[in-house]
């Protein structure tokens, strides 16, 4: 499990390439794109190659659902980490690694939840 999520590397890409990741900002995306997401930025390098920007947007709405029923808050850290993680799977398998700014499914910020803390506890 990734311990480091606002500088980590990641090694190799399909393409046998390591990547070095900077966590930028957090912040939410209605400000900057009038959409109702958490936008969490990095800066991706590969190997020689320019610095380029990739930007995870976290729905609103899905975040807070996600939050509920796993009985916790949404918080910075939180957001960051699922970001991090997506981005790399992205980095690890080449999947939209094309694009600046990916949008995460309501499943996929609930499975980066479940490789953070596990599945949720059984409804009581």
């Amino acid at each position: 499990m990734q311990e480091h999520f606002r500088e980590f590397e990641v090694s190799p890409d399909p393409f046998g390439r390591t990547c070095h990741v900077q966590f930028r900002w957090l912040q939410t995306g209605i400000s900057i794109r009038h959409a109702d997401t958490v936008d969490v930025k990095f800066i991706v390098k590969f190997d020689d190659e320019p610095e380029e920007e990739k930007v995870i947007a976290l729905p609103h709405a899905a975040l807070i659902e996600i939050a509920k029923q796993r009985n916790r808050v949404v918080t910075d850290p939180w957001c960051m980490k699922i970001a991090a993680l997506h981005l790399r799977h992205m980095i690890e398998t080449a999947e939209d690694i094309e694009k600046t700014i990916v949008t995460l499914s309501p499943g996929e910020i609930a499975n980066y939840d479940r490789e953070l803390y596990g599945a949720p506890a059984a409804a009581r």
